[in-house]
């Protein structure tokens, strides 16, 4: 009897009442399913090393992304280790190319925006040489490089890594040579502080957004930026000339282009 009463009880609800029953249980289960995968991101992160160029007993150049064994990377950069791993400096050398060097440490941006104030007028290109560093400050430099319609460029053998690309990508007109080295992979937090999974979660969504809203913005293909979400942050994923090409992060020198027209 009290089996019949129930069923005849949940008959005369209202569809509306058992949709929103439905969507509570429903809620309620993701919330569980969320929590649990919010622990084991934090476990799995706390076993992943991270890199950063300024510490002295990780790598400059992270090994490939593969799914065995790590490869070396295509080409060993020219610079020193001890070399990439200073802060960031700046060199303006013949043809107005202004050399950009070393790791990009923060407060990179003020020093780069102070060099271009002063010498501006004198440059053309910004050769980059550097395996990354932060992320708020490569893309305040990568804003600057195309607000002042500059070139960018990588030479032979030289490195630009992490998010060095995206200060790449602020070039109105970008040039990789042959051997240049450009590797990609995910942003992490490179800081002392140690953020709790949420915490840690919604900043690397927000600086996942602000970069490729960037690179939209900046005309680069969105098989870049995937790229890179796919690589951990001990890992980097090495761009090919063809696939720098149809992600457009390299495209003909303005003063090429224009000879054409």
């Amino acid at each position: 009897m009290r089996i019949d009463e129930s069923i005849k009880a949940l008959l005369k609800l209202d569809d509306g009442v058992l949709m929103r029953g439905a969507f509570y249980i429903l809620l309620s289960a993701a919330v569980v399913f969320l929590l649990i995968d919010v622990r084991d991101i934090t476990a799995m992160n706390a076993e992943l090393p991270s890199y950063d160029p300024m510490h002295g007993d990780q790598p400059v150049l992270p090994p490939a992304l593969t799914d065995g064994v790590p490869n070396a990377p295509p080409v060993q950069p020219a610079s020193s280790k001890e070399t990439l791993r200073q802060p960031i400096r700046f060199e303006l050398t013949s043809g107005g190319v202004l050399l950009a060097e070393g790791s990009i440490d923060p407060g990179a941006a003020d020093r780069f925006a102070k060099e271009i104030e002063a010498r501006g007028e004198y440059v053309k290109t910004v050769s980059l040489n550097s395996p990354g560093g932060s992320v708020d400050d490569a893309l305040a430099m990568s804003e600057l490089i195309r607000e002042k319609k500059l070139d960018t460029k990588v030479v032979s053998k030289a490195l630009c890594a992490s998010s060095c690309p995206i200060v790449f990508a602020g070039g109105v007109g970008r040039m990789a040579e042959k051997d240049a080295v450009i590797g990609v992979h995910q942003v992490f937090n490179g800081g002392k502080d140690r953020p709790t999974a949420e915490q840690a979660m919604a900043s690397a969504q927000a600086t996942t957004a602000r970069v490729a809203r960037h690179l939209d913005t900046m005309g680069i293909g969105a098989g870049l930026w995937i790229n890179a979400l796919e690589t951990p942050p001990d890992r980097l994923y090495y761009l090919t000339p063809k696939e720098m090409a149809d992600f457009k992060l390299t495209t003909e020198p303005v003063a090429t282009a224009k000879k054409k027209g």
